[in-house]
Order: C-alpha cells, then sequence, then structure tokens
C-alpha cells in the first residue's frame, strides 16, 4: 500500500503527540547556607526563562548547617552537585585516608567575598583589635572559618586562644548578634553585610589581607564518578546558572520579582514596596558585579578558576598555620575541563530577553 506524503507526516505528528514528554533530568543542589535574593535570584530567573528547561533540567536546591555537613551528601552521591566553599576540600588532602572523591567545575564566587563587620562606633578597626573579642559566624560547621582564621593569625592573634568564633545563625539572628553586643563582630560574606547596612544599622567593614582577594569561594562541586560518567549533567547545569547569572546582571529588578515570586515568604511585608525592590536589586547587582567582574571592572569568564591564585591563597593559608603544607595538587580539585562548553552560549542574547523580561 502506497501513502501520500501529506499522510505520513500527519501520521507522524500524530505519532509524536501521542508519545510521553521526555522527562526531565532531576539534579539537587545541596547549599551550605539559606539563600536570599543575592544568591538565590539565579536559580529562580533560571527557572522562568526557562534556562533550566531548555537544558532538560528539573533543579531543586536543599539547605545544610555548613561545608562540613554538605560534603558527605556529594561524596555518598545523596545529592546531584553541591556549592561549598573550598577550604574542607582542599584540608581533605592532608590526610590521604580523608580525601574527598570531588571536585569543583564551576567557579561560583571567583573573589572573596568574606569580611568582618563591626557596628560603625565600635572600637575596633583593624584585625589586631579582635584580641580578646568574640566574633559570630552562622555555625561552627561553616567553611569559611578556616579563612577567616588564617586572617586573624596575619595580624598576630591566635584563634581559640586571642580571639573566639561563636555561632550565632544566619542573617536576622546573626545581625541581633551583633545589634546587640553579644559579639563585636560578624564573620559574613559581603552581601549579607549589606543586607545589615541596608537595613539601617551601620557598619565598618574589615577586609581580609590582599592575599586572600582572589581565592576560590562557593563553587559547584560534583563526585568524580560524575565527571566520568555523567559531564553533559555538569555543562548544562552550569550553562543554564551562567545564563542567569548574565540575564540578572542585566536585570536584577525583574530578578528579584522572579525570586520574590518563586519564595513568596521573601518578599518583604509592610514599609515602601518601591524601596524594598530598589534595595533589594542593588542587593543582587553588587553580588553580580563581584561575581562577573575584577575590582578594576575587567569581565570574568564565568565559572573559571584562576589555579595560580588559588595556589596563593593556599601558600598564605599554609604560612598562616591553617594548612600543614601548600603542597595540593590544586588542579585536581578545581577543574577548567568544561568552562568552555559552558558558556558556549550567546551572552548578549541572554541579555536582550532579560531586559525584556516583566
Amino acid at each position: 500500500m502506497r501513502y501520500s506524503l501529506p499522510r505520513v507526516v500527519a501520521g507522524l505528528l500524530a505519532a509524536m503527540a501521542a508519545a510521553p514528554a521526555l522527562a526531565l533530568d532531576e539534579v539537587t543542589v545541596a547549599l551550605a547556607i539559606p539563600p536570599a535574593v543575592h544568591d538565590g535570584a539565579p536559580y529562580a530567573a533560571a527557572d522562568e526563562l526557562g534556562y533550566f528547561k531548555q537544558e532538560n533540567l528539573s533543579v531543586k536546591t536543599i539547605v545544610f548547617q555548613g561545608a562540613g555537613a554538605l560534603l558527605p551528601q556529594v561524596a555518598g552521591k545523596r545529592v546531584t552537585f553541591g556549592y561549598p566553599t573550598s577550604e574542607p576540600v582542599i584540608s581533605s588532602y592532608f590526610n590521604a585516608k580523608d580525601v574527598l572523591p570531588l571536585r569543583y567545575f564551576y567557579n561560583g564566587v571567583p573573589g572573596n567575598t568574606m569580611e568582618f563587620a563591626v557596628l560603625a562606633d565600635s572600637p575596633v578597626k583593624t584585625l589586631a583589635d579582635f584580641k580578646d573579642r568574640q566574633i559570630g559566624v552562622g555555625a561552627l560547621t561553616w567553611g569559611t572559618i578556616p579563612g577567616g582564621r588564617a586572617a586573624l593569625r596575619t595580624a598576630g592573634l591566635t584563634p581559640g586562644k586571642d580571639v573566639e568564633f561563636v555561632a550565632v545563625g544566619a542573617l536576622a539572628s546573626g545581625f541581633q548578634a551583633l545589634k546587640s553586643g553579644r559579639v563585636a563582630a560578624l564573620n559574613f560574606n559581603s552581601s549579607w553585610n549589606d543586607m545589615l547596612e541596608m537595613s539601617g544599622t551601620p557598619i565598618r567593614r574589615i577586609a581580609y589581607p590582599p592575599v586572600f582577594a582572589e581565592t576560590a569561594g562557593n563553587g559547584f562541586i560534583a563526585h568524580v564518578d560524575t565527571f566520568r560518567d555523567h559531564p553533559d549533567l555538569m555543562v548544562r547545569f552550569a550553562r543554564a546558572y551562567a545564563k542567569a547569572q548574565i540575564a540578572c546582571s542585566a536585570n536584577p529588578v525583574y530578578c528579584v520579582q522572579a525570586w520574590w515570586r518563586a519564595n513568596p515568604q521573601a518578599r518583604p511585608s509592610g514599609g515602601d514596596a518601591d524601596k524594598a525592590l530598589a534595595d533589594a536589586a542593588t542587593l543582587l547587582s553588587r553580588r553580580l558585579q563581584r561575581v562577573l567582574y575584577t575590582p578594576s571592572g575587567q569581565a570574568r569568564v564565568p565559572g573559571y578558576y584562576d589555579l595560580k591564585a588559588i595556589q596563593g591563597g593556599i601558600d598564605a593559608m599554609a604560612k598562616a598555620g591553617e594548612y600543614p603544607s601548600a603542597n595540593v595538587p590544586v588542579d585536581q580539585i578545581f577543574s577548567n575541563q568544561f568552562i568552555k562548553q559552558i558558556n558556549d552560549f550567546d551572552a548578549d542574547a541572554v541579555r536582550a530577553q532579560a531586559k525584556a523580561a516583566k
């Protein structure tokens, strides 16, 4: 029996319509701290603008209490990816029996955003002034603590003896600990300190020494088996995330609103709604400026690891006594293997789409 071309085409279209839709690959990302608008908005934008779906992904995030609690989840393959700081992973290489079977594939925070914040009228003006004082962190499992200790050691202090880290909780509970005088400072990231400052609390920021400025912060990490068996999954996820970061840089107001739509409880209630939106957009813009550009304003390659700068930070950590040595296989911990594929998209088209989004 012979069929005319139109009947064949119609039959194929009917069969395609009746076929089940291709299931999305499920990706779970483990976070070390609760996301806020400055770091959560790209996930919401990637959903709304279709970037995850274009990569055939369904993405959800789960929050654990610090990198120490997060890393076993990735190592045990109970989650797909993690987003921890680098210090705990580097530290695992100093004990051959405990090397974590993990590797970073996307540098989410290429510049160090950690800093110490004190009240504006505090007598503390330098790192050395923290002697005999307490510094608040979200939890004692935070992977950022070794870097904070190293910064203090450069000023001649001995953490645990001259200065103490105490758990005060994240965001609001930590802010209250500082305002009430429970701690002399908070060792939070710059965006959280932006939030505290913009809420009406004048603060003074005390930076880490310059050698720590370009060390690797949070990044996406995967099990080494995922590198071997599912490299495409890492590329597709990171590409969608990179697009979302660029989109949010182009239209931060839209991305804030997308974040609030996905997380209604995060939308400020009462007060001046226009100011709340403007403040949130400023927070997001400041974070993305730090992530996507160098301090001098030069565009970074999204996700790229500067291995030389990372080694310099490790050298400084070893000199401060936080690491037993600087002999670490940096290129085995941080990978740029997929950066070209991840950034294989039209960034200008992404910006144009974002600017038109509402």
